[in-house]
């Protein structure tokens, strides 16, 4: 079982005591988990266990119920069973786990993002980092009485398309930057170290466009390929790159850089953003800086 469906069954078999004893307030909850942890993105397994893998969930309050009902329902929270299905609660205090417990929604929300709901202008869009988009919106809500939560998660999902457009560019000329150019010139130099580290990086940049071309937040860099290898859109090629960086001095290693850069520029030709005909990928970003409507966005370096 992993984390989030512990966490779930868990908030079954505790809500209906948490309801009774606060039964004015429950209907303005909410509840469920989300945030930094592999468990969050559903990439636990056996290794995550070692820390942070317990039975346990988040109870959201509005700012005036947080400040009328914190105390007693952290107490609350506090009794409900330090073990559930043989897996025990670690590390418990007065006000729950680390991962869990009773928050405030707006001050949870702007501990993630910077943000509540939402950013809401371009550049503020523009200078949220996707892992941390990513976190607003993962995991499972398990009840919603109020609706705040949904509503700030749907929220942040929906970053502007000029955004969207001015993030995959920066992402595209930086993957050409590092696989297509830095890595055959610092194998040239003799530098292996230099080109193990251009491709790492070419892998990191590449995966993150992808995730923008399907409209996803990409996560943490240490689930960027398994994450990544699950997308609709180039996914494939990203288990291919994965398999790539485990052996980043192989003699096929550029042409297949090659490859995977053609397969990119498929892809957004066939989403209408680009129509250059140039297999380096640099050109194709200024394609979509060009399709930026808002003209701040567009003057900005490709690689900003």
């Amino acid at each position: 079982m992993q984390g989030i469906e512990l966490s779930r069954a868990y908030f079954e078999a505790c809500a209906p005591a948490l309801q009774a004893e606060f039964p004015d307030l429950w209907p303005r909850v909410a509840a469920g988990v989300c945030g930094q942890g592999s468990e969050n993105f559903g990439f636990d397994d056996e290794v995550s266990r070692d820390h942070d893998f317990d039975p346990g969930f988040f109870i959201w309050l509005s700012p005036e119920d947080y400040k009328a009902y914190e105390f007693r329902l952290s107490r609350a929270y506090d009794r409900l069973p330090r073990e559930y299905l043989g897996v025990a609660i670690s590390g418990q205090s007065v006000y729950g786990t680390a991962r869990h417990g009773v928050r405030e929604t707006q001050a949870f929300f702007r501990e993630l993002t910077g943000f509540y709901p939402a950013p809401e202008t371009n550049m503020q869009w523009l200078r949220t980092e996707q892992h941390r988009l990513a976190c607003a919106v993962n995991g499972e809500i398990f009840y919603d009485g109020g609706g705040d939560v949904t509503a700030a998660r749907q929220a942040l999902t929906a970053m502007p398309e000029d955004v969207r457009l001015k993030k995959l560019a920066k992402h595209v000329a930086l993957a050409a930057q590092a696989g297509q150019y830095n890595y055959s010139r610092t194998l040239a130099h003799g530098q292996k170290g230099s080109a193990a580290l251009s491709l790492s990086r070419f892998a990191e940049e590449y995966t993150r466009a992808a995730f923008l071309m399907n409209r996803r937040y990409a996560p943490f860099y240490k689930w960027l390929l398994p994450a990544g290898a699950k997308l609709p859109v180039l996914g494939e090629e990203i288990s291919r790159l994965t398999r790539l960086v485990t052996d980043p001095l192989k003699e096929t290693a550029a042409a297949e850089i090659e490859s995977l850069a053609a397969a990119m520029i498929g892809a957004l030709t066939a989403a209408g953003l680009t129509d250059h005909p140039a297999a380096f990928l640099e050109p194709h970003a200024y394609e979509i800086m060009n399709r930026i409507a808002d003209p701040q966005l567009r003057m900005l370096h490709v690689m900003d």
